[in-house]
């Protein structure tokens, strides 16, 4: 079965992030933030 997003639920989403970037003081604050909130957190790495 395809799961299809309605366009209130990327806008959502949209909006969820953007306030998780305000927040942030450079990209590697973001980058951690984010990885927290998916399902499958990946190792940090350095590039």
């Amino acid at each position: 079965m395809i799961e299809v997003m309605t366009d209130k639920q990327f806008d959502k989403i949209i909006k969820m992030i953007s306030m998780i970037l305000d927040g942030c003081k450079d990209l590697d604050e973001a980058k951690k933030k984010v990885n927290e909130l998916s399902d499958t957190p990946k190792k940090d790495e350095d590039e």
